[in-house]
């Protein structure tokens, strides 16, 4: 809940510390924002974010695939890498940017008892779902492109997961030695619907750039791939393009009409990599 997250967190308009105060969020100067009766806070500036937010229905596709547990083992080894840089004694501070449904963070926090974590995202209907993923989560609306709305040097962890990474602020916001992990797809993720329903290809130079982003600011301390088959439904495929990018580009006609053509239980593969970052 935001309540246990609220010390983490920093005003957007004059960055110094804010409190929760009967349902809304304050900071020494005055500035104040209302915390939603869906239990998140919108902690956006100005005229609003760089990109659009999910829709509701994209984030109600997310939700219904994520819980489908076919992308489990992504989940697993996201909680896995954060794990494995916590110690015994340790107090976790995540913060997923992009958060989405919070199906990651609330995975990273049953894995961690003793952790605590904020779901970001620009989409008021993914920080309706957040609100709820889990009882040691808080959910923030914000644009990552933005100076985050986070106090400096706070975190433990910032978790990217098929999301936008900012290293500038991922830095300052990161405690010395603390962790960016981030999941990013291979060219053989989904391979086998990208060009059978026109979804949007995975760049073959993001690896490329995510590297060149963190030099100077992070090492990579970890890498870790992972590939499985799935075998997915026809119900399963509507919702997996209806959660992503290619949801906005594809017409419903030529989506449903092109599942209609596979056979059910589809097999499809996943393919990612985990890679850990640690702040110089």
């Amino acid at each position: 809940m935001l309540a246990d997250v609220t010390d983490l967190l920093a005003c957007p308009q004059c960055r110094s510390r804010v409190e929760l105060d009967e349902g809304t969020i304050l900071c020494d100067q005055g500035h104040a924002f209302d915390v939603a009766r869906q239990g998140y806070v919108s902690l956006m500036t100005g005229a609003g974010g760089k990109f659009d937010g999910d829709s509701p229905e994209m984030i109600a596709a997310r939700a219904d695939f994520l819980g489908g547990g076919s992308f489990d083992p992504l989940m697993d080894a996201v909680a896995d890498a954060v794990v494995a840089g916590t110690g015994p004694g340790d107090d976790p501070r995540i913060l997923e940017i992009g958060a989405g449904t919070g199906h990651y963070l609330a995975r990273v926090l049953d894995a961690v008892p003793t952790g605590r974590g904020i779901g970001l995202d620009v989409s008021k209907y993914a920080a309706r779902r957040i609100a709820k993923a889990h009882p040691r989560a808080g959910a923030v609306v914000a644009d990552v492109w933005q100076h985050l709305p986070v106090r400096d040097h706070v975190l433990s962890h910032v978790l990217c997961v098929f999301a936008p990474r900012n290293a500038d602020e991922a830095h300052r916001v990161l405690a010395e030695r603390g962790s960016l992990v981030v999941l990013t797809p291979t060219e053989r993720h989904l391979g086998e619907l990208v060009d059978l329903l026109g979804m949007v290809r995975v760049d073959d130079r993001k690896v490329e750039r995510l590297g060149a982003a963190m030099s100077g600011r992070f090492e990579r301390t970890d890498h870790v791939a992972v590939e499985y088959p799935m075998s997915l439904s026809h119900l399963d495929v509507a919702r997996l393009v209806g959660m992503g990018p290619s949801a906005r580009h594809l017409t419903a006609d030529r989506l449903a009409s092109s599942i209609a053509a596979l056979p059910q239980d589809y097999p499809v593969t996943a393919s990612v990599t985990v890679s850990t970052y640690t702040r110089l």
